[in-house]
């Protein structure tokens, strides 16, 4: 099989927080002005991403790693996971608060619904004044102080809130209670896996006037209730692949590109690579790749050696 860097269709979702920033800022072909999530890398049932580039164009990703799925996923991700591909990639625009909601771990996910757990990685790549995020409680908490909270409408009271900038990274295990505010960018990396319980969502009503459902009974056991450390330090060493985040469900590290770098094949695992700003170009079997802010690519396992030459923040995201 031929390979090389492949880019997707964006699957574009609209939200009831959503904006125009992947638009203006990303440069998405969005429609509506409540667009919220652009996925990248999607092999989420109904919502299998398309290959958007070269001779595979038209082809969905399950086919392709169907074809040939240790030179795609990796001998070791094969091995794991057989043919899923176990990442989802997206590119998130808060206009409004995202509702505060907690994910699932595996064996939860696994026996309620079939799936994996969310574990999941935030990157800033873009924030307001004054934007901030929700990550976990202020203190220790409960059951029983969890409840009691939301029929009291005081949840944001026990909650822990950060305000960011870009380059901040969230590292979000399963069961941290979280939410994206208004006025952020983000890059989310994560488990493949939709299962999301919303707790609170602000009293909101959708264009038909109705809340949205909440899922209060399913949180309480799925939720951590100490208090997380989910804040992320990292170096930010040029043309080096500096470590943000080392778990077994991915790998990702922060690359700030300046000039060129060479990459070497690592059969083990695909690697994917989300441009969270700048622009660069890739060097492969005498081919010439552009990529700028927005873009996400997808290096099969097998695909060898390449260089890439430019002036960007990348991210990098692997299985180690």
């Amino acid at each position: 099989m031929k390979l090389y860097p492949l880019q997707f269709e964006p699957i574009l979702k609209d939200r009831i927080w959503g904006g125009t920033k992947l638009k203006t800022y990303l440069n998405k072909p969005i429609t509506s002005e409540i667009t919220g999530e652009s996925w990248e890398i999607s092999t989420v049932e109904n919502d299998v991403s398309i290959i958007a580039n070269g001779i595979y164009k038209g082809q969905s990703l399950n086919e392709f790693i169907d074809s040939n799925p240790a030179a795609v996923l990796g001998t070791k991700v094969h091995s794991q996971f057989g043919n899923q591909f176990p990442l989802l990639f997206k590119f998130l625009d808060a206009r409004e608060d995202l509702s505060i909601q907690v994910h699932p771990n595996d064996e939860l996910a696994k026996s309620r619904h079939n799936s994996f757990g969310k574990t999941e990685m935030w990157y800033v790549m873009q924030a307001d004044t004054d934007a901030n995020l929700i990550v976990g409680f202020r203190n220790k908490s409960s059951k029983e102080a969890y409840l009691e909270s939301l029929k009291s409408n005081t949840i944001l009271e026990i909650l822990d809130t950060f305000k960011v900038q870009k380059g901040d990274v969230f590292f979000l295990e399963t069961g941290t209670v979280h939410a994206i505010g208004a006025g952020t960018v983000i890059a989310e990396i994560q488990q493949t896996s939709d299962i999301t319980y919303r707790i609170y969502d602000f009293n909101r009503k959708d264009a038909q006037g109705n809340e949205r459902e909440l899922h209060v009974d399913l949180a309480l056991d799925a939720i951590n209730y100490d208090v997380v450390d989910s804040k992320k330090d990292y170096l930010q060493k040029e043309n080096s692949a500096n470590n943000v985040v080392d778990c077994k469900y991915f790998t990702t590290n922060f690359i700030p590109l300046k000039g060129t770098m060479n990459f070497e094949a690592n059969e083990a695992t695909f690697r994917v690579y989300m441009c969270v700003e700048g622009s660069f170009e890739l060097y492969y079997n005498d081919e010439t790749f552009e990529y700028k802010t927005g873009d996400t690519i997808l290096i099969p396992a097998q695909m060898q050696d390449f260089e890439v030459s430019g002036k960007a923040s990348v991210l990098e995201i692997y299985i180690s």
